[in-house]
């Protein structure tokens, strides 16, 4: 059971590095949301999945099979949000995006 869960966790790990590397690469806010909400949000519950199953204790797992569920209900919604409220406000594309639906929208 420890194997399995040390596995999940370096799985999550590697992609909240990959979510983080993406907030520093990418070339706008929207890019930067979709990395933050999409890999983040995926390698943390796969970190809060291993140390449920790590840790042995049917409670313990319940509360991290919980937390897991907020989080995947949470993380796509308030993602959302920010996208809304950045280009509410006026937060420019980047120059390399080709394609902005929402222009005339506001």
């Amino acid at each position: 059971m420890s194997i399995v869960g040390a596995i999940l966790i370096l799985v999550g790990s590697a992609f909240c590095l990959l979510a983080a590397l993406g907030v520093l690469r990418f070339p706008d806010i929207y890019t930067r949301l979709h990395a933050s909400s999409k890999a983040g949000a995926l390698g943390t519950g796969l970190i809060l999945l291993g140390a449920g199953i790590s840790s042995g204790d049917p409670l313990t797992m319940l509360r991290t099979l919980l937390g897991l569920v907020f989080l995947m209900l949470v993380s796509p919604v308030s993602g959302h949000l920010l996208a809304r409220a950045a280009l509410r406000s006026g937060t420019p594309l980047a120059s390399i995006s080709s394609i902005n639906e929402f222009q005339d929208s506001r």
